[in-house]
């Protein structure tokens, strides 16, 4: 026995599952530089598209105060000819997740999880670590992270809110997923060449109490900027390689939202099925008490609905807890893309506001173009350099994290299935037996 799978799905699935991992191939949907982008015809042809989201390296003029500006603001960054954050040395900070516990006082009722540290780093006091952190302090540390390292993705929390009367958010099953996102989420932290050495991380990860460090965050000069730039400044265009990137997080999205709702209505369906096969084996265990002569088949045929119950209900968790989730994390992902790109842009109209008045002003007294110039566009600079670094991670990222979830699915379907024929295959030996000694019976 097997599920129903909604129609359309059989043809369609395979080229959803192939759009996830390639949403933009250059055959069939080519990309464009955007509405504002204007170019002659051989302009065009040099322009740099995005394939497989990928961005493609354009060259840009580098100076001296754009190379000393950038190891400013990253002195802890040692750059790499083939990843700009990649690093010859082993991983020396690990981090997990465990162990929820629930907390019931007379104000409030909250879960919190085991985070425990093991380390080389000199930035540490000790080796090892193990503190105990609620929800809101993970939000915590997100959000210093974003003001602090606002050129840089920000792997996403799942969300904090859930409804009420729908999910109950201290089952067993909602604080396993949670646990495992909360996990997911500290290891992307941690293993980011940058965000790892970010000291609100270090307090999170060693503080006994973490809201007496509420008082450490301090953002860096970038970090002020972003939250003041623009003005009424209007970005004039985003740069091909970028508008590329907000495309492709636009058509990813659709195709994850896709999934999401076929698989929603799947698991509906398999849960609705599940419902009637366990009354529909209830009716066999019951029929064979009254049947002596058809006992034995009656049961079989029982213990091979029961066998199909049990397989279907590990399939329906495992899409569950494991699948849809992920797809979860990868659209919250494309949410903290795209603000970062926004904060981009807000860096870039910064600079084309500063240097258009510049301009004017030179034209009118030749004054010379001020420092504050060049330190714009030197941020500039370093928040391309910063999210192409980050793409590519993202990018590395994504190919393994479905590659390993299409992987498990498929094992899952294979499982279930495998269960399944091993079930009534041994039904059909059992009548076969029944059949022998049934005429053997009426010979003697």
């Amino acid at each position: 026995m097997s599920v129903g799978v909604p129609r359309g799905l059989a043809s369609s699935g395979q080229k959803l599952i192939t759009e996830i991992l390639h949403p933009l191939s250059a055959a069939e949907e080519p990309m464009s530089p955007g509405p504002d982008v204007t170019a002659g015809a051989d302009q065009e042809k040099q322009e740099p598209g995005l394939t497989n989201g990928a961005p493609v390296e354009i060259s840009s003029p580098s100076s001296a105060s754009v190379l000393l500006s950038r190891l400013q603001l990253d002195d802890e960054l040692e750059a790499d000819d083939q990843d700009p954050y990649g690093s010859t040395e082993a991983r020396d900070l690990f981090v997990t997740v465990d162990d929820p516990k629930k907390h019931v006082s007379t104000m409030e009722t909250y879960i919190t999880y085991r985070v425990s540290t093991k380390t080389t780093r000199i930035e540490f006091d000790l080796p090892e670590y193990s503190v105990r952190r609620r929800y809101q302090d993970f939000d915590w540390l997100r959000t210093k992270l974003e003001d602090s390292q606002p050129t840089h993705l920000i792997p996403p929390l799942p969300e904090k809110f859930v409804m009420k009367g729908v999910v109950d958010r201290f089952s067993e099953e909602f604080v396993e997923t949670r646990m495992k996102a909360l996990d997911k989420f500290l290891k992307r932290v941690a293993d980011h060449p940058v965000l790892s050495f970010n000291p609100h991380l270090n307090a999170f990860l060693t503080a006994k109490d973490l809201n007496k460090r509420q008082g450490l965050a301090l953002l860096t000069k970038v970090g002020e900027s972003v939250k003041h730039v623009a003005g009424g400044y209007k970005l004039r265009a985003r740069p091909a390689e970028f508008c590329a990137m907000g495309e492709y997080l636009d058509t990813f999205s659709q195709k994850l939202g896709t999934i999401d709702r076929i698989a929603q209505r799947i698991l509906k369906e398999q849960s609705e099925y599940l419902t009637e096969l366990r009354e529909y084996g209830a009716v066999y265990s019951s029929w064979a008490g009254s049947e002596e002569q058809l006992q034995r088949p009656l049961e079989g045929v029982a213990g091979c609905v029961t066998t199909s119950c049990g397989a279907l209900e590990d399939l329906s968790d495992n899409m569950s807890q494991d699948f849809l989730p992920v797809l979860r994390e990868y659209v919250l992902y494309i949410e903290s893309m795209k603000n970062v790109l926004r904060k981009r842009d807000q860096v870039q109209a910064e600079y084309e506001g500063r240097l258009e008045a510049a301009v004017l002003r030179k034209q009118e007294d030749r004054t010379p173009i001020p420092v504050e110039v060049e330190k714009c566009q030197d941020k500039v600079e370093c928040f391309n350099a910063d999210l192409k670094a980050d793409w590519e991670r993202w990018q590395r990222n994504k190919r393994q994290d479905f590659k390993q979830l299409l992987t498990g699915m498929a094992d899952k379907n294979i499982n279930y299935y495998e269960k399944c024929q091993d079930a009534w295959e041994s039904l059909i030996t059992l009548l076969q037996e029944k059949q022998t000694e049934d005429k053997t019976s009426e010979t003697n």
